[in-house]
């Protein structure tokens, strides 16, 4: 008797339970996971002319995970306080603390919010901050429909007092991609203008390719000066806040993978070109 042939299993196992806008945190984080290997995939693919099948089958599972609107449904319920969310209640308070107001005469604080799933998060300091909410598939009228990656620099260069990258590094499929994204947001800010990056912990606390040394030097070899950090042991985010300053010579340092621990770690990485 020939023996059954083994079922091939997709890429991402599409979980076929039904959720709802309470779904638990761990169902957020493995959709979003599923999401993440499935776009890596299909970046992979695309300069590939003999992937059409593979391609369409990706398409498909994506689909079946019920596309964007399902991938930024379990954003905006990652987002929520209890969650790890509300981030922007942490950068004003920074920007407070610091004393990142302008006098009447110069006008508010320019700011860039990337990956907003909300419109109104700094509705509460409208009296002295002007702020830009984008995203890749906007959910509100104003919310602007745009890939960071995609904006136009001779248009944005040091036009911004500060950007916002919270939990947005971590959703770019490609480690060199998201170094050009903190590039750009460098070249968008005005000199010492201000970046806030929010990540989960273990996107620095438990990956092989990243530490939060490795974090600060890299930052600091794209011109970012280290302001502020929070995170606790065993806690579900990370925030930091920089400010732009001088481009050091040591990128090139950044520019491949190096294992940095060994171990059951994640595969979280940045990497800088020259």
């Amino acid at each position: 008797m020939p023996k059954a042939r083994k079922r091939k299993l997709p890429i991402a196992h599409i979980a076929t339970r039904v959720h709802n806008p309470s779904t638990d945190a761990q169902s957020c984080r493995t959709i979003i996971r599923q999401f993440h290997i499935l776009l890596k995939r299909r970046r992979q693919l695309e300069t590939d002319l003999n992937s059409a099948i593979e391609l369409a089958e990706i398409d498909h599972q994506i689909s079946s995970l019920g596309g964007l609107e399902r991938y930024q449904q379990m954003s905006a319920l990652g987002q929520r306080e209890e969650r790890g969310g509300g981030s922007e209640k942490i950068f004003i308070r920074w920007m407070k603390d610091l004393n990142i107001r302008k006098s009447e005469s110069k006008g508010k604080v320019r700011l860039l919010e990337v990956g907003a799933l909300m419109h109104d998060n700094y509705q509460s300091c409208s009296s002295w901050i002007e702020w830009m909410p984008i995203d890749l598939n906007s959910r509100h009228p104003q919310i602007i429909e745009q890939d960071f990656l995609l904006m136009e620099l001779n248009e944005h260069r040091q036009a911004w007092d500060a950007i916002s990258l919270s939990l947005v590094v971590n959703f770019v499929p490609e480690p060199a991609d998201r170094g050009r994204m903190l590039k750009l947001a460098y070249d968008m800010l005005v000199p010492d203008g201000f970046l806030f990056l929010a990540l989960p912990l273990p996107c620095v606390a438990n990956s092989r390719y990243m530490t939060f040394d490795h974090l600060k030097l890299l930052m600091e070899s794209l011109g970012f000066k280290q302001l502020q950090e929070r995170w606790r042991t065993g806690g579900k985010m990370g925030y930091w806040l920089y400010q732009k300053k001088d481009v050091l010579t040591t990128a090139h340092a950044f520019s491949k993978k190096i294992v940095l621990r060994d171990g059951q770690r994640n595969n979280f990485a940045i990497i800088v070109n020259p």
